[in-house]
């Protein structure tokens, strides 16, 4: 069930689930030796990156991959891996591992089995931080997109291409099932809109909200 955080300011949201995130690092790290973080790319999460980075943590032991990442290189102003060095990977989690969702390649079709293979031994996910647009999307798993549907599936790769009119450039993702089978995970959203569109996404199926794959096992953190 979707358990849901309500804040009275956005500045104090940020700086609690960047207290969480770091807590449940910590114990992964203390249960395992390693913990793997996956984060979303955009302005939104920004304060959490700039609090985690100068947390004490052992980051050598910690992987960082992006829920999705456009199909543009990092001198491109909308890479979410550029945003993600400028924003967390530097001070003390300068150290982590930054696992690639981009290569140099024409299309992201032909560097899939590259990217899984990179990806799979950091799975599963133990932290798991997923952004919401209004249209219900996460990651880039968006309603409409082309291959929806099979990355919805229980067996489903750990990433796919995905092509949708609202996404712009074509985009690599992290599937369903690697969502959910993340060991914690959280929902970060702001303002009206979005609470309503999740309270609506929570009714809904995932094919028409993709959000909905992970809300029933999903923390919520929102403020206006």
């Amino acid at each position: 069930m979707m358990e849901f955080h309500e804040y009275p300011d956005r500045e104090m949201m940020m700086l609690r689930v960047a207290q969480r995130i770091a807590s449940e690092l910590g114990e992964s790290l203390r249960a395992h030796g390693r913990a793997t973080l996956s984060v979303p790319g955009g302005t939104t999460p920004g304060p959490v990156f700039d609090t985690l980075s100068g947390v004490d943590l052992d980051w050598s032991q910690v992987s960082v991959v992006l829920n999705d990442e456009r199909w543009v290189g990092e001198d491109n102003p909308r890479s979410n891996t550029a945003l993600l060095r400028a924003r967390l990977l530097h001070g003390k989690a300068a150290q982590a591992k930054l696992i690639p969702l981009y290569a140099d390649l024409p299309d992201p079709d032909a560097a899939l089995d590259g990217l899984i293979d990179g990806l799979l031994p950091h799975l599963p996910i133990s932290v798991l931080l997923l952004g919401m647009g209004e249209d219900m999307h996460t990651a880039s798993l968006f309603p409409g997109a082309d291959n929806l549907d099979a990355a919805l599936a229980p067996g489903a790769p750990p990433l796919m291409a995905m092509r949708a009119e609202a996404a712009g450039e074509p985009r690599i993702t992290l599937t369903a099932p690697v969502l959910r089978a993340a060991l914690r995970v959280h929902v970060l959203i702001t303002g009206a809109s979005k609470r309503a569109a999740i309270e609506r996404a929570a009714k809904l199926t995932p094919r028409e909200a993709p959000i909905a794959c992970v809300l029933d096992q999903a923390q919520v953190h929102w403020a206006e």
